[in-house]
């Protein structure tokens, strides 16, 4: 089940590890195989939320335990406006999750095969070990944090770079033609029927 998480605070993390443990547990599931949680974050709000901290050091705790929960940060490289050296004091926002002493892979957002690899990694090292896994995924956000932000005024280098960006589906269209993987026809098919 989805969980409504009101704001960047992280505060949804306990509350979802939490339902994952009482369904686990109405299950009879010892082995803690049969319900995952999955934890989207953002960058800021993984380094910068005290609750991150907490909720990892619980991680590992008998009644806490649910057997490994995957965390994805969407890494935008400037959490709301500001950029990572003027926000934190480690090389990466996913520097916490070393205390716990697991994965933490960085992974480019603009590669989809590279993502469903370290995805499937991630669900098969959580399902082995039962252990968290952290998938970093750089990417950035192409327009502001909220309806009426605007990142080129705090960030206009960067966002010059990313306004002249083609997509992630143009990018990804154009790999797949190249390598020969696709034909026109086939894209022009695949995205009528997404539409």
């Amino acid at each position: 089940s989805l969980c409504f998480n009101p704001s960047h605070l992280e505060h949804v993390n306990p509350v979802v590890l939490g339902r994952v443990r009482a369904q686990q547990d109405r299950l009879n599931d010892s082995g803690r195989q049969q319900v995952l949680a999955l934890l989207i974050h953002g960058d800021a709000a993984f380094a910068g939320e005290g609750l991150v901290q907490e909720t990892l050091n619980f991680s590992r705790l008998n009644h806490y335990d649910v057997g490994g929960a995957i965390h994805i940060i969407v890494n935008n490289q400037i959490g709301f406006t500001t950029l990572p050296e003027d926000a934190r004091s480690s090389m990466y926002a996913t520097d916490i999750a070393k205390m716990i002493e697991v994965p933490i892979l960085h992974v480019n957002g603009e590669d989809p095969i590279a993502l469903k690899f370290v995805s499937e990694m991630a669900l098969d090292f959580r399902q082995e070990f039962g252990r968290d896994f952290v998938i970093d995924m750089y990417c950035y956000r192409k327009y502001g944090h909220q309806e009426i932000d605007d990142p080129g005024f705090t960030q206009p280098d960067l966002y010059a770079k990313i306004d002249k960006r083609p997509s992630i589906t143009q990018i990804y269209k154009r790999e797949l033609l190249d390598r020969g993987v696709l034909t026109q026809d086939d894209a022009a098919s695949l995205e009528t029927e997404f539409r």
